[in-house]
């Protein structure tokens, strides 16, 4: 019951129903509606088949399992593009995020996505412009720095080295924290270089004894 919460104050607020009215309905208190819609505890189960009838939806919906499908379905696509990318199959998983963004046009890890494989493709101007509209989208704190951090080395690549140190100053994190990145690009490195340092960014540990 994960959205349940959520979910349960959506559709009484659309119904213009009160807790009140909820909890007469159900023959409860409305201090255990307000529970409910805190987290703080869930309804018996056996309230279910009574909150979407009154609610006028299913209870599929109202315990968000069409939010848990949608999540596993965004976890399966990028489950298929990394096993394509960790064989090296590029354009293949390059295909699952194209796909992938023609139903879900401004989701954020599939834009992201996308621009990572096509930077190890070295289709550097067009990884950029993906990642560029990502970023601003993305909650995941962790992804954004994976994700700017590779940004740093895609604009280095496009010869916009100013803009990748004042962009690999603001990184923060221990795998894409400025003292070990900045070097990197002070140093100035050969596309092949690069190249690899992108590679590790998205598979594994970054050195800096390139």
């Amino acid at each position: 019951m994960l959205f349940l919460s959520k979910n349960l104050k959506k559709y009484r607020v659309l119904k213009n129903f009160t807790q009140e009215d909820i909890a007469n309905y159900l023959n409860i208190t409305p201090q255990s509606v307000s529970k409910w819609e805190r987290g703080e505890s869930y309804p018996d189960i056996t309230f279910l088949p009574a909150l979407s009838n009154l609610l006028d939806t299913s209870i599929d919906l109202l315990i968000g399992m069409d939010t848990m499908r949608a999540e596993q379905t965004y976890q399966d696509i990028h489950r298929s593009a990394t096993d394509f990318e960790r064989e090296g199959a590029y354009s293949s998983a390059e295909a699952v995020y194209r796909n992938a963004l023609r139903v879900y046009p401004n989701k954020p890890d599939m834009l992201l996505g996308l621009a990572g494989v096509l930077a190890l493709q070295g289709k550097s101007p067009e990884a950029i412009e993906y990642m560029e509209k990502g970023l601003p989208l993305s909650s995941n704190e962790k992804q954004k720095a994976t994700s700017r951090a590779i940004l740093c080395f895609l604009y280095l690549k496009c010869g916009k080295s100013e803009k990748a140190n004042t962009l690999a100053s603001t990184l923060p994190h221990m795998r894409e924290c400025r003292e070990v990145i900045q070097p990197l690009i002070q140093k100035g490195l050969s596309e092949m270089e690069i190249d690899e340092n992108i590679k590790t960014l998205m598979f594994g540990k970054i050195s800096s004894n390139i």
